[in-house]
């Protein structure tokens, strides 16, 4: 029997005066997954985080977390998510232990609060006793991953995680949400920098205006957006490369340096090899491209409806 999903959206709308910031949204985000939800800034990500906590209500449609509805229940969700929002709501007269243990009193955790722990996962140990006022913007929201995992939540919401943060850094937020998913805990990880959703979605939702474009597995949507096989192609001289399009087989060629071939089907790359040096190209690359979130993406914004 499946399980019930985690955070269910239908026809969700939310608007603020004259502005709709979720126009209609559906979504579902099934647990022990990492949803996606991609968009330029002012896309309605945020606003649809807002509203699986409860922290706002829709102006119409149906929304569940965990099966209820965060408009009645938004307590008892919160207590079983963990948030890190753009602004993260730090106290910055406070320490960062007392950050940590304040928010443990909040969700139950007594003494016992594993304060040292969370601090260590995301390298701030060492800056527990000082004022958070004093922190960078990466010291902060490190506080404010290490509080958002200190009681073990069932549901992540990352909204633009890597803000302001170092690599070394930024790395330790994706391994927490692959860690996450495999540990069957369930995420919702809202960015417009494509990278820090690559390799780790198991399901993508494109938004605009508060709409969906397109979603799907990121499987889904290779097979959509990227029909065919393409192969990227050097030479010595590139201008020789233009004989491409005259070979059997080639359905797309871009020349922008070297060339982005694409084939109706892989197997004809041994013989398209052979046939360039017939014809004097020396060839000093062939290679599979293999498709981005980031061609994903910007092949969804080419054909969303005007």
């Amino acid at each position: 029997m499946n399980e019930a999903p985690v955070i269910t959206f239908d026809r969700v709308t939310r608007a603020f005066g004259d502005v709709t910031a979720l126009d209609g949204l559906s979504l579902s985000v099934k647990v022990g997954t990492v949803t996606a939800l991609l968009g330029a800034n002012g896309a309605g990500k945020t606003t649809a985080v807002r509203v699986v906590t409860g922290a706002l209500r829709p102006s119409n449609g149906f929304v569940r977390v965990f099966g209820v509805d965060p408009r009645a229940d938004g307590e008892s969700v919160r207590r079983r998510c963990g948030v890190v929002s753009a602004r993260p709501g730090l106290y910055d007269r406070l320490t960062g232990r007392d950050n940590l243990e304040y928010a443990a009193q909040l969700y139950g955790l007594g003494s016992h609060a594993p304060v040292e722990d969370a601090a260590a996962r995301f390298g701030i140990v060492h800056a527990l006793d000082q004022r958070v006022g004093g922190y960078s913007t990466g010291m902060k929201t490190r506080l404010a991953l290490s509080r958002a995992v200190l009681h073990d939540p069932e549901l992540l919401l990352l909204d633009e995680p890597t803000a302001g943060l170092d690599p070394e850094s930024a790395r330790a937020v994706l391994s927490l949400i692959d860690e996450m998913a495999t540990g069957g805990k369930s995420v919702l990880l809202c960015t417009h920098l494509l990278l820090e959703a690559e390799g780790l979605a198991d399901e993508v939702i494109i938004l605009s205006e508060g709409r969906e474009i397109v979603s799907g597995s990121p499987e889904e949507l290779t097979h959509r957006y990227w029909q065919g096989s393409r192969i990227v192609i050097d030479a010595e001289d590139r201008s020789s490369l233009d004989v491409i399009r005259d070979f059997e087989g080639v359905v797309g060629f871009e020349l922008n340096g070297h060339a982005i071939v694409q084939l109706d089907d892989l197997s004809r790359v041994p013989d398209l090899v052979v046939w360039l040096t017939s014809k004097g190209v020396r060839l000093t690359r062939v290679d599979p491209r293999v498709p981005t979130l980031e061609d994903m993406y910007f092949a969804a914004y080419r054909e969303r409806p005007t």
